[in-house]
């Protein structure tokens, strides 16, 4: 409690010495023209440490608002193009006015005399958005995630997901290259902040994009980490161990060597805390990561897994010509799960009761490897070639006891289940890509082919026991088979494309897509014998199935790609072809399909800061083996499951919507999207229950009218005043989704609704406190057209605290307490939670080692309780989850960058670099 007390007295010491101040004018060219989007920042004159900054607007006027302890700033402003500005500005409580700001050209001649100048905090670029690293002040041995923890527009969730300016970010890319293959957290929870120069925010774009400046995705993001120069050849490594109560653990290392254009990164880790055993974060490192959060998030995540894994990563250029990403990973799963149900069947003119318990047990190895091999003949040509590979060697154990009761509640059958299965799995994939561009304005011819080919072979041991209780006696049913089942899918797709350039930012794109997939299912099933072997043949439900689909997509479209309008338009003929041949019944179905494909996009940029955004596209989906197969499935014993050769593709239409609009002056941003997507043919389960044994049958079939839509709208505001921040973010996600189903063969329609309310704090004081508190609700409505479906309505309740100090000094201190109260739980499950993690870390040996206690669900009380509503069931399921434990471990940091060896503190230290 004093302690507390003392960060409240600091809190209040700070900002009792600090003055408020607004500063205003315009920046203007040498002729009197304004300057839009130029960067205006202050910084101190002692050691040239950011105070605060913002963007010009249309009109060139700034509003430079904050708070300072000094009496004098510097005032700086920077524009691509121009000359560095500075000036020395008094630090006066109100506003004060330094009017006309005139930028001068920027003059390069030979021998001429440079002025260096600090570097701007924030630039903005034609599609590009840029922070500069050292101007973000950060606690000692931060990560590249604390890092963008701190720019503004910039979210990153407790799963580890960023989001900019509302957008998600898809990809992570270090000097323009992939970080260790396609996982962004690797990169954003091991790169350290101290040899990161630039970080840079641009439309994600494919490889080919890049090479033909095509306009990139708006809807998602790509960040690339630009390395400081003298600090692009060295290494960082890490290693961890620790050991806790009840036989937890945790052993993870990952090294980073790289020289200029070579990076080569290698990783290993082991433990059985549910951890992929690469958090770099000094508090809840290896807590148990986004597992950990879900599970007190009242859903997902469940079951302990022991984890080992070993990879590599390595990344070459030569002769700006050649160009080598590779990787491969190694992992060896071993995952427990159990699970509870209670689920309350509602039919059209009765309701039962189904109770069940499962267990599984998977002992999983797996490899994976992935290159991407890159040739530039010559600055217009390209070819690119990416092969992938995996494979996975498995032994599942699993089994399930269920029971089904009338309305009441006298039990009408039950069930046993065990299976012992062995899993292989291949699968292989290629991609080559080459393009020819012409000049310098955009025209490009592309060749594009790509090709898959996996491999699932299971052979399950099945046994099953089920008893349907009557005023005749019992019927009892055994089934003890041997089920060799082989599947392999084939993938190849084909597609030209070319533009050709009619005018400035106007273009001709024609194209062909050609896609073919070929599917087959080989599943035969043998009876055991009086003797236990499996010899006798059972014809009925052994298939021999294939299906093939196969796609035509011709298409063209006028592009238009201007700074301010940006019109994509694609239309074409979308062709299908679906076959399916069972070749032990000996039958078969084809047919042909044609839909409209439309790909529609028109983006309008009001300012640079500030867009709208309209999609529409078209897609067809073909059935699934498993959907279209007509041989019956009786592995769930009260569930039959037959295929439909008969299904046709669904087809779908896609409209989006988004606006966005960010304040730089006011370090606020409001970011919305809205989505509509409407249905034909599309494939839903039809099953019917005897009223007498409760006993189903399910096949599948098409039906039109489904329809979803999704709004979000989310705000953010932050406030940055020297050593203090203070952001908040309200968000509101709603949705709502009409289904068209049957129950007990009445077709009917649902609906629901959901609105999801959510706000989020942050207040920090550097090198002291970082407080976090979150609450949000969830309510739920849902409506049945069969009167007999029960309609529901409830609402979920959650609040959460992250608590983190770093004084005294290299010490520190973590809490993290989430509460979840959950509004439509049967009585028998507990409904409510609080999850509390704590972590208690010290750094020594010039901070390059670090010990660390921490405690995993202080309270005892985690859960993994889930209510789930489907169209005509209510079930209530508990599952295993990983419960309290003690931790106790060890970390070491090595880090050599430019030939310079140090534990290295976050923030800036000193002025930086010259330009």
């Amino acid at each position: 409690m004093k302690f507390y007390l003392f960060v409240a007295f600091l809190f209040v010491t700070a900002i009792s010495f600090s003055q408020n101040f607004e500063i205003t004018g315009k920046v203007l060219d040498p002729d009197g023209n304004p300057l839009e989007s130029a960067t205006v920042y202050v910084e101190k004159q002692t050691d040239s440490t950011l105070v605060t900054y913002t963007i010009s607007e249309t009109a060139g006027a700034f509003v430079l608002s904050g708070s300072s302890k000094e009496e004098r700033l510097n005032l700086l402003v920077s524009y691509a193009g121009f000359k560095p500005f500075k000036k020395v500005v008094e630090v006066k409580e109100g506003t004060q006015d330094v009017g006309n700001l005139k930028l001068e050209l920027e003059d390069n001649q030979l021998g001429e005399v440079t002025v260096v100048a600090s570097r701007p905090p924030l630039t903005l670029k034609k599609d590009t958005l840029e922070f500069n690293a050292d101007s973000f002040k950060t606690r000692q041995n931060a990560n590249l995630e604390e890092l963008l923890e701190k720019l503004p527009g910039v979210e990153v969730d407790s799963d580890g997901a960023i989001t900019i300016n509302g957008k998600p970010v898809s990809s992570i890319k270090v000097n323009g290259k992939e970080f260790f293959g396609d996982d962004p957290q690797i990169a954003t929870k091991n790169l350290p902040k101290e040899i990161i120069e630039k970080i840079q925010v641009s439309n994600q774009k494919t490889r080919s994009e890049e090479f033909t400046g095509k306009a990139g995705d708006p809807d998602n993001k790509t960040i690339n980490i630009t390395l400081k120069e003298d600090k692009n050849k060295g290494y960082f490594a890490r290693a961890t161990a620790g050991g806790g109560t009840n036989d937890r653990y945790e052993l993870s290392g990952i090294a980073n060597m790289f020289k200029d254009d070579m990076r080569l990164s290698i990783l290993a880790s082991s433990n059985n805390i549910n951890s992929s055993g690469f958090s770099f974060d000094e508090v809840y490192g290896m807590m148990g990561g986004s597992g950990a959060r879900s599970v007190f998030g009242g859903g997902g995540g469940g079951g302990i897994t022991k984890a080992e894994t070993a990879g590599a990563n390595y990344t070459n250029e030569w002769n700006d010509k050649y160009e080598l990403n590779s990787d491969y990973f190694f992992g060896r799963n071993d995952t427990r799960q159990e699970t509870s149900i209670q689920r309350e069947n509602i039919l059209p003119d009765q309701r039962y009761f189904t109770n069940s318990s499962s267990f599984s047990d998977l002992k999983n190895d797996s490899h994976r490897s992935n290159a991407r091999f890159e040739i530039e003949f010559d600055t217009l040509t390209q070819l690119s070639i990416s092969p992938r590979f995996t494979a996975n060697t498995g032994l599942s154990e699993r089994g399930s006891l269920s029971e089904s009761l009338t309305e009441d509640r006298e039990l009408a059958n039950s069930a046993t289940t065990s299976e012992s299965e062995d899993i292989y799995s291949t699968s292989f994939s290629n991609n080559i890509d080459f393009i020819k561009r012409f000049g310098k304005r955009g025209a490009f011819l592309q060749l594009e082919f790509r090709n898959s080919y996996d491999v699932q072979e299971n052979d399950n041991y099945f046994y099953s026991e089920r008893v349907v209780y009557n005023d005749a006696g019992d019927d009892v049913d055994i089934q003890d088979q041997y089920i060799d089942e082989d599947g392999n899918t084939q993938n190849y797709s084909f597609s030209v494309s070319q533009r050709s350039v009619l005018s400035d930012d106007l273009f001709l794109d024609l194209s062909y897509d050609f896609r073919s997939e070929n599917n087959t299912n080989e599943r035969y099933v043998y009876d055991a014998d009086a003797n236990g072997n499996y010899n006798t043949y059972n014809e009925e439900l052994s298939s021999n199935f294939e299906v093939q689909s196969r796609q035509h997509i011709p298409n063209a479209g006028i592009n238009f790609e201007g700074d301010v309008w940006r019109v994509d338009t694609n239309i074409g003929l979308l062709n299908t072809t679906l076959e399916n041949e069972n070749y032990l019944s000996e039958t078969s179905f084809d047919n042909t399909y044609n839909n409209l494909y439309m790909r529609a996009r028109i983006r309008y940029e009001v300012q640079r800061s500030k867009s709208l955004s309209l999609d529409y596209s078209t897609d067809a989906n073909v059935p699934s083996v498993r959907q279209l197969q007509p041989v019956i499935d009786q592995t769930n014993p009260n569930n039959i499951i037959t295929g439909n050769p008969n299904l046709r593709p669904s087809y779908s239409h896609n409209i989006r919507a988004g606006y966005r609009n960010f304040d730089f002056s006011k370090r606020s941003g409001i970011f919305s999207s809205f989505s509509l997507n409407f249905t034909e043919n599309s494939v839903v389960a039809r099953t019917v229950t005897d009223p007498n044994t409760l006993l189903r049958t399910t096949t599948y079939t098409n039906v039109d009218g489904a329809m979803s839509a999704n709004l979000r709208v989310f705000y953010n505001k932050q406030k940055k005043n020297e050593n203090k921040e203070f952001r908040y973010n309200l968000s509101l996600n709603s949705s709502y989704r009409k289904n068209v189903g049957f129950s007990n063969g009445v077709q009917f329609d649902s609906e629901n609704v959901t609105i999801e309310p959510r706000v989020r704090f942050t207040y920090a004081i550097d090198d002291v406190i970082e407080l976090n508190p979150n609450i949000g609700i969830e309510y739920n409505n849902s409506n049945y057209s069969i009167s007999t479906l029960n309609d529901q309505e409830f609402i979920n309740q959650s609040a959460g605290l992250e608590v983190t100090t770093y004084w005294p000094k290299n010490v520190v201190f973590g809490n993290d307490i989430s509460y979840n109260k959950f509004g439509n739980v049967s009585s028998e499950f507990d409904n409510t939670s609080i999850m509390w993690i704590t972590s208690l870390g010290y750094q020594f040996w010039n901070e390059k080692a670090n010990i660390k206690l921490k405690v995993y669900d202080v309270l005892d009380q985690v859960i993994n309780t889930r209510r789930q509503i489907g169209d005509d069931y209510i079930q209530d399921s508990n599952s295993l989850v990983l419960t309290q434990y003690a931790m106790l471990s060890f970390t070491y940091n090595l880090k050599n960058f430019g030939g310079q060896s140090f534990g290295g503190r976050g923030g800036r230290r000193g002025p930086p670099p010259p330009r």
